[in-house]
C-alpha cells in the first residue's frame, strides 16, 4: 500500500509539474528574469502549493503516524544558519543556470529532455561529493576533539 501511495503522489506531482509548464526551463527562467520579460505564473503554482501543503501539514501536525500506520517526522527547527544560506545561493545559482529544480527536472527525463538528464546526473555526482565531504570533515573532527 505504501507503494501504492508513493506511486501515486509522485504521478500527481509529475502531472500538475507538467499542465503548469514547470517543467520548461524557459519558464522557469521567465519567473527569474524580473528586469526583462517577467512570467509570473510561478507564483500561481507556488500559491497552489503552499496552500494545499498548508492544509495537509496543520493536519499532520496532531498525528505522530500517517493515515498508512507510518510515523510523522516533521522538522520543528527553525534554524537559519550558514548551511542553510549557503545552500540557498547554490540552489539559487544552478536554478538560474539552467531553470530546473530536482522534482521538476526527474519530470523532464521522462519527456525526453536531454538538458534535464544531464543536470540530474550532475545533482546526483554533487550530493556524492559533498557526502563524501561530509564523511572526512566529520572524521577531521573526531581527530580534532
Amino acid at each position: 500500500m505504501r507503494l501504492f501511495f508513493s506511486f501515486l503522489s509522485g504521478f500527481i506531482f509529475s502531472i500538475g509539474l507538467l499542465i503548469s509548464g514547470m517543467v520548461n526551463p524557459a519558464k522557469v527562467l521567465g519567473f527569474l528574469d524580473i528586469a526583462g520579460m517577467w512570467d509570473p505564473s510561478l507564483i500561481f503554482v507556488m500559491i497552489g502549493a503552499i496552500s494545499t501543503s498548508y492544509f495537509a501539514f496543520q493536519y499532520a501536525k496532531h498525528r505522530s503516524h500517517t493515515l498508512l500506520g507510518e510515523p510523522i517526522n516533521i522538522s520543528s527547527s527553525q534554524k537559519i544558519d550558514k548551511k542553510i544560506i549557503l545552500g540557498g545561493i547554490l540552489f539559487g545559482i544552478g536554478w538560474g543556470l539552467i531553470g530546473l529544480c530536482p522534482g521538476p527536472a526527474i519530470v523532464a527525463i521522462g519527456t525526453g529532455n536531454l538538458y534535464a538528464l544531464y543536470f540530474s546526473i550532475a545533482m546526483v555526482i554533487g550530493m556524492l561529493i559533498y557526502q563524501k565531504l561530509q564523511i572526512i570533515m566529520s572524521k577531521i573532527k573526531r581527530k580534532i576533539h
